[in-house]
């Protein structure tokens, strides 16, 4: 029996499994149960994806209970109804099907492949998986020590040392402000009924949002929508409530061993449903969005070569909004480093941008946002996100215009609002020469 890899593969080799980006046309799908779902139908081949998505994520763990909604998804492929660890393994490969498990500070979500012959099946051991996961002791405590392995790496890893520090910083002690995967103490601590009520505070209706990409009609995805979550609890756990941001200007530096310090530096940002979005995205592109044509990229590493890679980007979480970037650079550099990174921030704020540079973002981010409707999975996983956030049903076709309609005036009118350098923080992690912790 081939596995899910090698059947997708062969089938491939044939057929691509993709709408065009003009092709994607997204119906709503309500089940007879009245669950909502997104579906784009293609029968080119015998395969669909399926996205569900539960909001609050990492941010539902209970009080004292850091990092049991990340152990509790790590669990889900280990086992459900009947079926141990090993045979629930067994069982998904002779079905040639594939689940994924995924937690962030905002959504814990499933993604799920099947061939259309396997289908009921598929969706009866996805089932078991939701409803009825097994969360034996055996493999509670080998997830865990697997979990906890990570976190005595991630307390090494200077990456990661600063997003924490800067996460506290910024969120304090909303569950922004901590570690979703948890601390080596409160992992240690958790038990099995924690594990259990850390799923019902998950998956549940009144949070769920539904996608589907491949060989399936609406009666067929109703049908299956209300077998595979019709009987899910209607409420889950409370949603916490929006973050109180505080973001002081100035540095703050964590002293570690390396040769090269890491440093995360951020701001008040901008939501996601605020009108200027798609300004501020053109901006923070030509800023520093990650191409070599960015402002940061330019004079950081081409013209001081003080840096492999500086990047800008927006965060605008469920619970609140900041404005981030990153760059690592030698000790004996990076107070320059940051120096120019806070003067660029300055230069944009109070000269703005060129016509030229507002164009080249343009033309860059609209050729470049096809490119991620690479296949079913990553289709359904776009429809869910916009469900989300919620995005009109027509915005994949939509959004390049929301792009081009940005202007001039509009760019430098925001930058002069949002940016912020003086309000700009670093967090900085190494042993940086010239550099100490300090506020503005």
């Amino acid at each position: 029996m081939m596995g899910f890899k090698q059947v997708m593969a062969a089938l491939t080799a044939c057929v691509l499994a993709l709408p065009a980006l003009a092709e994607v046309k997204i119906k709503e799908v309500t089940s007879p149960g009245g669950i909502t779902a997104w579906l784009v139908e293609d029968h080119s081949i015998p395969f669909t994806a399926l996205e569900l998505r539960f909001r609050g994520g990492t941010s539902l763990d209970a009080p004292g209970k850091r990092g049991a909604i990340y152990l509790m998804a790590g669990l889900l492929e280990e086992g459900a109804g009947d079926l141990m660890a090993q045979d629930y393994a067994k069982a998904l490969e002779g079905l040639a099907a594939s689940f994924s498990y995924d937690t962030s500070k905002d959504s814990a979500s499933i993604s799920a492949r099947f061939l259309s012959e396997n289908r009921g099946e598929a969706i009866a051991l996805l089932r078991d998986t939701i409803h009825a996961p097994r969360f034996d002791q055996i493999a509670l405590d080998r997830v865990r020590g697997q979990v906890l392995s990570g976190l005595r790496s991630d307390a090494k890893d200077p990456n990661d040392i600063a997003g924490r520090a800067f996460a506290a910083m910024a969120y304090g002690d909303h569950p922004y402000g901590t570690d979703g995967k948890g601390t080596i103490e409160s992992v240690t601590a958790l038990n099995r009924q924690d594990i259990i009520d850390a799923h019902q505070a998950v998956f549940a209706r009144d949070r769920l949002y539904v996608g589907a990409v491949g060989d399936i009609d609406p009666k067929q995805l109703g049908e299956l929508l209300d077998t595979l979550l019709g009987d899910l609890p209607e409420t889950g756990a409370a949603i916490p409530g929006p973050a109180k941001v505080t973001i002081p200007g100035g540095v703050t530096v964590v002293d570690f061993d390396t040769p090269q310090s890491v440093a995360l530096f951020g701001q008040i940002g901008i939501d996601r449903d605020d009108p200027r979005f798609f300004t501020a995205y053109v901006m923070n592109q030509i800023l520093g969005g990650g191409s070599f044509a960015s402002r940061l990229m330019s004079e950081v590493r081409e013209k001081r070569g003080l840096t492999y890679g500086v990047y800008s980007y927006l965060v605008p979480r469920d619970l609140a909004a900041v404005y981030m970037g990153s760059v690592a650079s030698a000790n004996g550099k990076v107070a320059e480093a940051v120096h120019v990174i806070r003067e660029e921030w300055r230069r944009m704020a109070t000269d703005g941008i060129t016509p030229k540079e507002l164009q080249d973002a343009q033309t860059y981010l609209t050729g470049a946002y096809p490119l991620r409707f690479d296949g079913n999975s990553p289709i359904a996983s776009i429809m869910v996100g916009m469900q989300m956030q919620g995005l009109p049903i027509d915005y994949i076709a939509t959004r390049n215009d929301k792009v081009n309609a940005v202007t001039l005036e509009d760019v430098n009118q925001l930058a002069a609002e949002l940016l912020d350098p003086d309000g700009l923080h670093f967090t900085v992690v190494g042993r940086p020469e010239g550099l100490e912790t300090s506020s503005e």
